[in-house]
């Protein structure tokens, strides 16, 4: 593939995760994935809560700045193929976004497929954005300044959370931030169709994630984003892709799809990146690029509420 060359040597040691080996999965995705933050800009305090999920017990890490919250409060949803990640593997860009976007971070542990399919981690997901919403004072920040956030997988997550936000009255949003996100079960897009091999997650992947996340059973909106038949009155969006990614067409569509009903959309497309990048080689500059961007994306949050407000 036509590589950026920032990240040509990495795609080699990156080959794609065999997806139907479930437990063989979780071990690469551990493997694969930083533990410690990007970046050294300071620590985080870190703090593992326990609140009660839909499922029972949900295990939810709460992130703060040492120098105190001065950005929003983030929930963040990790990627896995629906099927892999935990609090631990997604340390990595919550301590950042804490640190460097001065953000109050919650980081959920929801319930995974195979063992609990759609609708387990949808249902875990806004379940922790409630309780947020609820405690978010308590915890040092602020309800008025939600933003709810995810990658790959747990990109579709956030979205559909802020589609059930919406429709359900919930919790107010002032962002969805949705970085490579999966949104389309159909799998039926140009880079869906097109990019069959790629590092790390191909056309096949994407096939396997979706009947396992499913479980034989249909989608809907909240499972599939891309389904949604009305995206108007959702929270403005900040969304990325990358160009080598199957999963790129659809991020681009829903983003056009979001500025046609009115929302603002902020997009970037990564040129030459394959999916999970930005967390997977984040000593590349195109990585650290993108990371400093969803920093950006992420502080000046509060920023833009201070304008809307005067």
């Amino acid at each position: 593939m036509d590589l950026h060359p920032d990240l040509a040597e990495a795609a080699l040691r990156l080959p794609p995760t065999d997806l139907t080996d479930v437990a063989a999965a979780r071990g690469t995705n551990a493997e694969r994935r930083p533990v410690a933050p990007y970046r050294r800009a300071g620590e985080a305090k870190v703090e593992d809560v326990v609140i009660d999920g839909p499922g029972g017990a949900l295990a939810v890490r709460v992130y703060r700045p040492s120098a105190g919250v001065t950005g929003p409060t983030v929930l963040w949803v990790h990627g896995g193929a629906f099927i892999m990640g935990t609090l631990d593997s997604s340390d990595a860009v919550c301590s950042q976004l804490a640190v460097e976007a001065g953000a109050l971070v919650v980081n959920v542990d929801y319930r995974l497929a195979p063992e609990h399919p759609y609708p387990a981690g949808v249902e875990d997901s806004y379940a922790a954005l409630e309780w947020l919403a609820q405690e978010a004072r308590a915890l040092g920040g602020s309800a008025e300044q939600l933003v709810v956030a995810g990658s790959s997988a747990g990109g579709c997550i956030a979205a559909a959370v802020a589609l059930r936000a919406r429709d359900q009255g919930g919790p107010r949003l002032a962002r969805q931030v949705l970085v490579q996100p999966v949104l389309d079960h159909r799998g039926q897009t140009p880079s869906a169709t097109s990019i069959v091999e790629s590092p790390v997650f191909t056309a096949t992947s994407n096939r396997i994630m979706w009947r396992t996340h499913l479980g034989g059973g249909p989608a809907d909106a909240y499972a599939s984003p891309a389904l949604a038949e009305d995206v108007g009155g959702l929270p403005p969006a900040y969304i990325t892709a990358a160009a080598r990614d199957p999963l790129r067409d659809e991020a681009i569509a829903y983003a056009s799809r979001l500025l046609q009903a009115g929302v603002d959309v902020e997009l970037h497309v990564y040129p030459g990146a394959f999916h999970g990048f930005d967390s997977l080689v984040p000593e590349a500059p195109l990585s650290q690029r993108a990371n400093d961007d969803l920093v950006r994306a992420v502080a000046q949050t509060v920023h833009e509420l201070e304008g809307a407000s005067r």
